[in-house]
Formats: structure tokens, C-alpha cells, sequence
């Protein structure tokens, strides 16, 4: 077995990788939608390789017992090839991905998130659609009610959607995770809720609300931004939880 080492490693990793990106949405979870295309690709070349190489490993090993019965018998040839045994631990990601693949990151995640911000400019953004509830993105919340001198929130209702984030003094957050690329740059985005009970940790909610003013705009005091919710709805979690940056 161990001389087709190499090849089960090539076909568990190949497997691994069509299993979140080919069939299903659970490539979401971890890189961002344009990535897809070149996680099947990668996925379909491992596996491919690891067929070609358990294929010629099997015909290299037909050829060696053939060569081996001399003066009408059987000499026991043994094969050093293949992966040393140290290489199978590589095996346990792939098989742990085929079968369990890991959720989402979340709560544990945006609470080891630093505070600290970059400074920003204040200035006027474009005008809100028209209609309320509107839709936004906790960035583009955020961003609103922290630096807009148009003060573009001000009398709207608004519908903001993420999972649950909770302090020990009963704070609680609307959150969700920003990615340039994948889920290893992650970054959180928040909004503070007020006026309706929290559910659980983690639970994926719709919290529709107006905006409650605070701090100077450009200033620390302003972030996170605060929503007065009049509804909070579980929802389940989207196919892709992230928010892109």
C-alpha cells in the first residue's frame, strides 16, 4: 500500500477540493466567488494525477513481478517507493474536508478582532435608494453613520444582515466578515443593536431599524455604529456569509 502513497494523497487533496468547490456552495465559506473557477481546476489536476500516478506505480509493479520469477521461481521484491509515512498526516485535512467540512467563520472569529481603525475622511455619500426598509451592508452602515456629513441615514429604516456577536454586559452585534481574497484576511464589520433581546450567538438575523447617532462623525466614539431595531428575524445563513471588501 505504501508504494501508492503518493497517488491516494493526490486523490484525497483533488477530491477534497471538488467536494467544496464543484458540488455545492461550501467554497463560499473560505475564498471569495471569483475563485472558484481555479479551486476546480486545481481540484480536477490533483485528482487526474493521482489516478496517472497510481496507474503507472501499478504497471511499474506488474513489470517488477514479472521480471522477478528467475530459475522457475517467485524472488520477493520490495518496492522503496511511494510516500514516506510522515506524508499520510496530510491525508487527515483532506479526509476531514470530505467529510466535515468546517463552517463559517464566526463569532470566536470577529471577537479577536482589533478595534482599531484607520482614520477617515469625512464626507457626503451618494443618496439612499428610494423605499425603506433599504438593504445595506453593515460596511456600508457603518461607513454612513460614521463619517456621512449628508447625514444620509438620518429618517430612514434600514435592514441589516449578519450573525450574532455578544458582550458580557449584554451588548450585543449584527456582524459579519469582510474578505479580499479568502477567509485567512478575514475582518469584521459590525453594528450595534438596541431595543430587541439578543438571540444566541451565531444565529444569522435580519434587523431592520433606524439609525442612533453618536459620537463626532470621524471619531472613535462613532464606531460601532448603532441601530434602534424595531424587528429582529432569525434568517438562514446565506450561501455566502462573507461581505466583500
Amino acid at each position: 500500500m505504501r508504494k501508492y502513497g503518493s497517488a491516494v494523497l493526490l486523490l484525497l487533496v483533488g477530491a477534497a477540493v471538488l467536494r467544496i468547490s464543484l458540488l455545492g456552495d461550501l467554497y463560499l465559506r473560505y475564498v471569495q466567488t471569483g475563485l472558484r473557477p481555479y479551486l476546480i481546476a486545481s481540484g480536477a489536476l490533483l485528482a487526474l494525477l493521482g489516478l496517472v500516478h497510481g496507474a503507472l506505480t501499478a504497471r511499474a509493479a506488474r513489470e517488477d513481478s514479472a521480471d522477478a520469477v528467475v530459475d522457475g521461481r517467485r524472488d520477493h521484491v520490495h518496492s522503496h517507493t511511494g510516500a514516506p509515512r510522515v506524508a499520510w498526516l496530510l491525508a487527515l485535512p483532506a479526509v476531514a474536508l470530505l467529510c466535515f467540512p468546517p463552517p463559517a467563520l464566526g463569532s470566536y472569529s470577529a471577537a479577536r478582532e482589533e478595534a482599531g481603525r484607520a482614520e477617515e475622511f469625512v464626507g457626503t455619500f451618494p443618496a439612499l435608494p428610494a423605499g425603506d426598509p433599504v438593504e445595506l451592508s453593515l460596511a456600508e452602515f457603518g461607513s454612513r453613520a460614521a463619517y456621512d456629513s449628508g447625514y444620509s441615514l438620518r429618517d430612514r429604516t434600514v435592514r441589516l444582515t449578519g450573525f450574532v456577536t455578544r458582550e458580557d454586559d449584554g451588548t450585543w452585534y449584527v456582524t459579519r466578515l469582510r474578505v479580499a481574497c479568502c477567509a485567512a484576511d478575514a475582518t469584521a464589520v459590525k453594528a450595534e443593536i438596541r431595543g430587541v433581546r439578543a438571540p444566541e450567538a451565531d444565529t444569522w438575523v435580519a434587523a431592520t431599524g433606524t439609525w442612533h447617532p453618536r459620537g463626532r462623525l470621524g471619531s472613535a466614539d462613532a464606531w460601532p455604529p448603532v441601530l434602534d431595531a424595531t424587528d429582529v428575524r432569525p434568517i438562514a445563513e446565506p450561501a455566502d456569509p462573507y461581505e466583500e471588501r
